[in-house]
C-alpha cells in the first residue's frame, strides 16, 4: 500500500485486537453491517451474563464490557459518552453495591492510572456524543488506551493498544494529555477510588436559576396581523386560534416567560438522559410478559410491538417531554412519544411572535426544532410517498401542515389524508389512498390507542379475540384506521413500540429501575403509604390530553380533577409535584426530542394545575444567566 493511503475499514463486527485482560475489540463500521447478520435492534445489543453492556460496537459498550470482565463492576447507562465524566459511582454486579467514582480534569495533579476511563467532550470528531477509552499505560510523556469506534483497522501482530496519546507532566505536577483528532477535546479521566482529593465536584445549579420569570413585551401598538397567511400552516393556525396570537384570547398577547441559560442547559441534559432511560425501560418491558400485561394492550398486538422494537429501521422521529421546573428542581411528568402536539407553536410561531413584538433579549428556544426535524427525515429510509394521516381537526391540520413542510424540505414527497374516507383495498390486499396510490409510509397525528380501541370494540363481546385478532384480513368494507396502521407492509412514524414509553405504566417501571434519578417522581401501580402521605396524582395509563387526572392532597383532599373518556382504564399513582404558579396560571415546560436528542423548548399554561389539550402556549425566551 502506498504511504498516506488509508485502508478500508474492517467489516462491522470484525475482531480488531485484544485489550489487556483478554477483552476483544471489534469494528463498529456500521456502513458495512450485514442485515442478514444483524437484522434487528436486539441483534445490536451486547449482553454478558444477562447484563446489558451497550450497543455493538460503540465506545461505551467496550468500556462497560472491559470494566465488567476485569473489575466486576459497570457504570450506569448514559445518553452520551461524555456524561460518564459526571457519574459518581459504579455498580458492583455481584452484590449491586455502589462504589465511588471520581473525575479529574485534564491537567489534574492526580494522574490517570491503568484501568481508568479517559473521557472526551462532545465536538469535532466526537460531535454530539463524546468518547471514552480505557487507559492501559501511563508515562510522563504519553499514555496508551484501548477503545472502540475510532479506528476500524485490524491490529498489527505486535500491537498492544489502540493508540498512544502525547502527554506532558509539568513542573507543578499537572498531567496534560494532547488530543490530535480534529476539534476534539479531552475532558479528563474518571477513577474508581475512595480518595476524592483533587477530584471534580459536580457544580450544582443555583436553584434560583431554575425559576421562571414572567415578563411583558411592552406597550407599543402593533399591527393585529403578523403570521403569513400565504403559508398553509400559518393560515390554518390563525383559523384554529381565531386570530394572530400564540396564547388564547384570555391571556395578554404581550405576556411571555424567560428561562435562564443554566436552566435550559439542565433541561437539555434531562431530556437526553430521560430519552435514554425511557428506551431502556421499554426494552425491559418487552422482555417481560408480566410487566407488559400491566400496559393493558391487546395480547394479539404484543408480537407486533416486539417486532416493531426489534426492527432497527423503525426509529422514532420525535416526541415531547412534559416537565415541572422551579427552584425545587426539574421533574418529568410523562413522555409523549407516540403522538405529541405543539410542534408548530414551538418551532415557528413563538419565534415570529418575538419578531412581531420586538423582543430581542435572549434567544428563541424553539429555533432549532424545524431544522432538526428536516435532518431527521433526511436520515430516515423513506423512499416513496409518505402519507400524513390526520383527523378532521383544525389543530391537527396545522400540525400536519407544519410537519409536511419539514418533510418536503427533506426532499420527501408527501400527501395529507383528512380522515380515512376514500381509502380502498388494492388487488394485492394493500391499502390505497383516494387517488389509488398505495400507502407504504405513514406519519400520523392519531394516537396508536385510537387504532387499538377499534380492536377492543370489535372484540368487546368475546375477550378471546383480543388474543387471536387477525390483522391481515381484507374486508369488504373500506379499510379502517387499524387496517392501515397495523399492516406489516406499512412503516408508521411514530412506530408501534412508542406505545410503551407513552403509556403511564412506564413511569412505575422507570421508578423501579432508577429510583435515584433526580428527574423522576415516585410512581406505583397501587397507592402506597408514602404517596398517600406526601400527596399524589392518579393518571389513566393510556390517557391523553390531561383527561381523567386527579390531584390528591393529604390535607385538602382532591385539589383538582378532570373529566374525559379514560375513566375505565387502569391507573398509576405518581407523587404530586405541583407546577409553579404565576398570578392565575400554572406553568409547564415542554421539551422536544428529535432522533433522541433535545431539539426545542416551549411553555404551556393553564388556570388549572392539570395541563390539557386546550391549555395555552405562552412565548418563552432564554436569557443569559447574568441577565436573569
Amino acid at each position: 500500500m502506498q504511504p498516506g493511503v488509508k485502508k478500508s475499514p474492517a467489516k462491522f463486527g470484525t475482531l480488531l485486537g485484544m485489550a489487556p485482560g483478554g477483552v476483544p475489540i471489534y469494528s463498529s463500521d456500521y456502513d458495512s453491517a450485514d442485515d442478514r447478520e444483524y437484522p434487528t435492534r436486539q441483534s445490536y445489543q451486547s449482553y454478558i451474563d444477562g447484563v446489558f453492556m451497550g450497543y455493538k460496537w460503540q465506545c461505551v459498550e467496550f468500556a462497560r464490557r472491559w470494566l465488567y470482565l476485569n473489575k466486576g463492576y459497570i457504570f450506569d447507562d448514559i445518553p452520551m459518552a461524555y456524561d460518564i465524566f459526571n457519574l459518581r459511582h459504579v455498580r458492583r454486579v455481584a452484590d449491586q453495591q455502589l462504589l465511588p467514582l471520581h473525575a479529574f480534569r485534564n491537567g489534574s495533579r492526580r494522574l490517570p492510572e491503568p484501568g481508568c476511563l479517559l473521557i472526551w467532550n462532545e465536538g469535532g470528531e466526537f460531535h454530539r456524543t463524546g468518547h471514552v477509552a480505557i487507559v492501559t499505560r501511563v508515562e510522563s510523556h504519553y499514555l496508551a488506551v484501548v477503545e472502540q469506534n475510532v479506528d476500524h483497522q485490524v491490529w498489527a501482530p505486535d500491537q498492544v493498544c489502540s493508540r498512544e496519546l502525547k502527554a506532558r507532566l509539568t513542573e507543578d505536577g499537572e498531567y496534560w494529555i494532547q488530543c490530535t483528532l480534529g476539534g476534539a477535546e479531552i475532558l479528563g479521566w474518571v477513577v474508581q477510588t475512595d480518595d476524592p482529593a483533587l477530584a471534580e465536584r459536580r457544580e450544582e445549579i443555583d436553584p434560583r436559576l431554575l425559576d421562571l420569570r414572567p415578563l411583558c413585551a411592552g406597550d407599543e401598538e402593533r399591527p393585529s396581523s403578523w403570521l403569513n397567511m400565504a403559508n398553509e400552516d400559518e393560515a390554518a393556525y390563525v383559523q384554529m386560534m381565531g386570530g394572530h396570537r400564540l396564547a388564547g384570547p384570555a391571556t395578554d398577547p404581550r405576556r411571555y416567560f424567560a428561562l435562564s441559560r443554566a436552566a435550559e442547559r439542565e433541561l437539555r441534559l434531562a431530556t437526553n438522559d430521560l430519552h435514554a432511560k425511557f428506551l431502556y425501560a421499554t426494552d425491559q418491558v418487552l422482555r417481560d410478559d408480566a410487566l407488559l400485561a400491566r400496559f393493558d394492550l391487546p395480547p394479539a398486538v404484543w408480537p407486533k410491538i416486539r417486532r416493531s422494537w426489534s426492527n432497527r429501521h423503525n426509529e422514532m422521529i420525535t416526541g415531547r417531554f412534559d416537565f415541572a421546573v422551579s427552584a425545587r428542581g426539574i421533574k418529568v411528568y410523562e413522555y409523549n412519544a407516540d403522538s405529541a402536539s405543539c410542534y408548530m407553536e414551538c418551532g415557528k410561531v413563538q419565534g415570529k411572535w418575538a419578531r412581531h413584538f420586538g423582543v430581542t433579549e435572549g434567544c428563541d428556544p424553539g429555533a432549532s426544532l424545524f431544522p432538526q426535524l428536516v435532518q431527521a427525515w433526511r436520515r430516515s429510509e423513506v423512499d416513496d410517498v409518505l402519507h400524513i394521516m390526520q383527523d378532521r381537526d383544525l389543530e391537527e391540520t396545522y400540525h400536519a401542515l407544519f410537519m409536511k413542510s419539514a418533510l418536503e424540505a427533506a426532499g420527501i414527497r408527501c400527501k395529507i389524508l383528512h380522515g380515512i374516507d376514500g381509502l380502498s383495498w388494492g388487488r394485492s390486499g394493500a391499502v390505497l389512498d383516494p387517488d389509488g396510490v398505495e400507502i407504504k409510509w405513514v406519519w400520523k397525528t392519531w394516537a396508536w390507542e385510537t387504532a387499538l380501541d377499534q380492536i377492543r370494540a370489535e372484540c368487546e363481546e368475546d375477550e378471546r379475540k383480543l388474543h387471536e385478532y387477525r390483522f391481515d384480513v381484507v374486508r369488504r368494507a373500506p379499510p379502517r384506521l387499524v387496517d392501515v396502521l397495523l399492516r406489516e407492509d406499512v412503516m408508521v412514524f411514530e412506530p408501534l413500540w412508542t406505545l410503551i414509553p407513552s403509556n403511564k405504566a412506564i413511569l412505575t417501571v422507570l421508578w423501579s429501575l432508577f429510583p435515584d434519578c433526580r428527574y423522576l417522581l415516585e410512581s406505583h401501580f397501587e397507592l402506597t403509604d408514602s404517596l398517600a402521605s406526601q400527596g399524589h396524582v392518579i393518571k389513566p395509563i393510556a390517557g391523553r390530553c390531561g383527561s381523567n387526572v386527579s390531584i390528591h392532597d393529604p390535607r385538602q383532599g382532591v385539589v383538582d380533577a378532570t373529566g374525559g373518556r379514560f375513566q375505565h382504564q387502569d391507573q398509576i399513582y405518581q407523587a404530586w409535584w405541583p407546577l409553579p404558579r404565576f398570578d392565575d396560571q400554572f406553568v409547564q415546560i415542554c421539551t422536544f426530542t428529535v432522533g433522541g436528542w433535545h431539539a426545542g423548548t416551549c411553555l404551556r399554561a393553564d388556570r388549572s394545575p392539570v395541563i390539557r389539550s386546550g391549555s395555552d402556549v405562552v412565548p418563552l425566551r432564554v436569557l443569559d444567566d447574568g441577565e436573569f
